[in-house]
């Protein structure tokens, strides 16, 4: 991705938008790598049958070189020779209020940047990367949808992208350590707050503080029987980035530099993302490239730190406790896009009884509809479910009861899945799973 100060607002209103300042962002974040892309796709529409819009729709614009397609218009209208002289002959076209209308419905409401298509292109094109290019675009002229950008803008504002104050946040975690201390019959901090020079600063979904604890309490419940030394921040702890998704590279820099700042001055020495796909993709591949620079710290997911406890001997599962048949959603950030694809079979191998695969599966499955932001825009909803048809068949040729997932962003769209394609399924992070497992001497 480009340099974070590339996305700066350009000024404008979402009624008069800046187009002259869209323009100088996109040639910003067009770097040579990317013309290339665009100068290569041939439109064959091999990418369609990756696509989940596509196969769910059928409309021809969900197809990835459809979006490609808006995005290299412009780019040959006003970056090649043959766009200015003769745009007609050469498909280009004008940047204007009706290119950007349709920007924004494409590129926001057909896309969960999941990756998928740039895997299938028979040419190689970064087709996610050219996308996330019209969303910085947008982003720079103030256009990004005004769901996504509010959660952009309490991630900014907050430190957490639910908005939690710090006092709630502290409480939450008082009355979960009450809890855990109750169970294991323990008079330890079990979930610390600003513990300084340990290994492990954990940062999470702040959708688990508000909504799902429990998450929280299974995670804590596996660093104990782990022995790990570990703690939570009391002011940054939000594993998520919706600047990842919204285009707006500054915004995705500042929160991503928050969760490292707060490491540095608790000393710690690594940073362990939750189970959230595009927060570990924000914060193990692309902040590097925000900040142009390589973190003096380990960064790492907890489904690897997990395998690897079981590697050790750190931690025993007990999987009869596991029965039910449980099957695997890959979210795309994570795995097509972060490289973490092996560690969760291994965990899901030794904490159930019966362990079944998806097809496809590993980085070839497909998106569940959740990524890309789709989840905050409630205007493209009803696309958002119809495009996971796709998912809800995959899951219900499994014959699984559970689905595991180790993304709290999947899991929401999951869960609303479930509900609408009738799957009858309980769905649960990897940490929960393994939680169950647990055998606590």
């Amino acid at each position: 991705m480009t340099g974070h100060n590339d996305a700066v607002p350009t000024g404008g209103t979402p009624d008069q938008p800046d187009l002259a300042g869209g323009l100088r962002t996109l040639r910003t974040v067009i770097d040579s790598r990317l013309a290339a892309s665009l100068n290569s796709c041939v439109h064959c529409g091999l990418c369609a049958e990756s696509c989940h819009y596509y196969l769910a729709t059928g409309d021809p614009k969900a197809q990835p070189a459809f979006k490609v397609g808006l995005v290299q218009s412009v780019f040959k209208r006003y970056q090649t020779i043959s766009g200015r002289l003769f745009p007609a002959l050469t498909g280009a076209r004008d940047f204007d209020r009706g290119t950007t209308d349709e920007w924004i419905d494409s590129l926001f409401g057909l896309c969960s940047m999941c990756s998928r298509c740039t895997l299938n292109c028979t040419v190689g094109l970064d087709i996610t990367r050219i996308v996330r290019a019209g969303r910085t675009t947008l982003a720079a002229m103030k256009l990004v949808p005004s769901e996504l950008q509010t959660t952009v803008d309490t991630g900014v504002q907050s430190g957490n992208n639910m908005g939690i104050s710090k006092q709630e946040w502290l409480d939450t975690a008082e009355w979960l350590n009450e809890e855990l201390q109750q169970e294991l019959a323990s008079d330890s901090i079990l979930l610390p707050i600003d513990r300084s020079e340990v290994n492990v600063l954990y940062a999470v979904n702040p959708r688990e503080v508000k909504f799902f604890p429990m998450s929280l309490m299974a995670a804590a419940r596996i660093f104990y029987a782990a022995g790990e030394s570990w703690t939570f921040s009391a002011d940054y702890y939000d594993v998520t980035n919706y600047g990842l998704f919204s285009g707006d590279n500054k915004a995705a820099a500042l929160m991503s530099g928050r969760l490292q700042d707060a490491l540095r001055k608790l000393k710690c020495r690594t940073l362990l993302l939750g189970e959230c796909g595009h927060g570990y993709a924000a914060n193990r591949w692309e902040a590097p490239e925000w900040f142009a620079a390589t973190p003096e710290f380990q960064i790492t997911s907890i489904v690897s730190l997990i395998a690897d406890y079981i590697k050790q001997g750190r931690i025993k599962l007990n999987p009869s406790r596991n029965t039910k048949r449980v099957t695997l959603h890959d979210p795309c950030n994570l795995v097509r896009m972060g490289g973490v694809i092996e560690d969760q079979r291994f965990i899901l191998n030794r904490a159930v009884t019966d362990f079944v695969e998806m097809y496809p599966n590993r980085e070839h499955n497909f998106c569940c509809g959740g990524g890309g932001g789709q989840l905050s825009m409630t205007r493209f909803a009803r696309r958002r479910i119809e495009a996971g048809k796709i998912k809800a068949e995959q899951i219900r040729k499994t014959g699984a009861k559970v689905v595991a997932t180790p993304c709290h962003n999947c899991v929401d769209q999951l869960s609303e899945l479930n509900k609408e394609y009738k799957l009858g399924v309980e769905i649960k992070t990897i940490a929960e799973i393994v939680s169950d497992a647990l055998i606590l001497t």
